[in-house]
């Protein structure tokens, strides 16, 4: 018997409005000065860390009842190992190549999570996926807010995300006053390893977490017309507000101004 869904908050509720639509989608909005979580503060956010199978779902579909999928705990990282399977709001990923989180990745949250809805919500189905979950009302849903790390596929048990999350939960069980110490020690001892391409991929994002909080966003981020291209997007939008702002400071400007600058040159 499935779990019943645990209410989202608005956020949330923003995402899966558009399950049921296709992508590209308008981009969702968060409150002025919001901080995506580092891993740290999400790991230390979440009540349950769970690496887990997808086993079965619905894919989109236009019924009003909200779309789900069961996962098969396999390893909890942090809090009780569930006796049974789960069921969260998503649905399960269609189509001949579904999207996979890139394995190397450690800073940015699943390409799907900039295409409109905040948070990554389709998966295929089979996939090993560490989720980071938060308890209300007695059921589970997403930890971490907008952005986040909150579910990305963890295809082996030597992933790169899985050792760092791992790390962090071990930090995270210790006093505060011993964590930066502890994470600066793991963080040399992966540094120290040259020839290790995965090691300096670790040690890099243990200093991210040492710097503290990441800034703000400064505003809301545009929608995307390719989940898979995140940054050619933000490029595209960064590029057009930069004209905007030339073709204001040109309106702005003295109509006389030509004649001056003349008259100047004359002198």
């Amino acid at each position: 018997m499935r779990t019943p869904l645990a209410p989202l908050a608005p956020l949330a509720l923003t995402a899966l409005a558009l399950l049921a639509a296709p992508l590209p989608a308008a981009a969702c909005s968060v409150a002025a000065g919001y901080r995506i979580p580092t891993n740290m503060e999400l790991v230390e956010s979440a009540d349950l860390i769970l690496l887990a199978t997808v086993s079965e779902g619905e894919a989109a579909s236009n019924d009003a009842a909200e779309p789900w999928i069961d996962i098969q705990p396999l390893a909890a990282l942090k809090g009780e190992m569930p006796a049974e399977p789960l069921t969260l709001t998503g649905m399960i990923a269609t189509g001949a190549d579904p999207l996979l989180s890139n394995p190397y990745e450690l800073r940015e949250a699943h390409p799907q999570s900039f295409a409109g809805g905040c948070f990554r919500y389709e998966f295929p189905r089979g996939s090993r996926v560490l989720f980071f979950l938060s308890q209300r009302d007695g059921h589970w849903g997403a930890a971490g807010g907008p952005f986040s790390r909150w579910a990305e596929d963890t295809l082996s048990d030597e992933a790169p995300w899985l050792q760092v999350v791992r790390l962090y939960a071990e930090a995270a069980g210790l006093p505060a006053a011993d964590r930066a110490a502890y994470l600066t020690a793991r963080r040399a001892e992966y540094g120290a390893e040259g020839n290790n391409p995965v090691a300096q991929l670790i040690a890099a994002d243990i200093e991210r977490q040492l710097a503290g909080p990441n800034p703000p966003l400064r505003g809301e981020l545009p929608a995307m017309e390719d989940a898979g291209e995140p940054a050619e997007a933000a490029d595209e939008a960064a590029d057009a507000a930069e004209a905007a702002a030339d073709a204001a400071a040109d309106a702005a400007a003295p109509a006389d101004a030509p004649a001056a600058a003349a008259a100047g040159a004359d002198r």
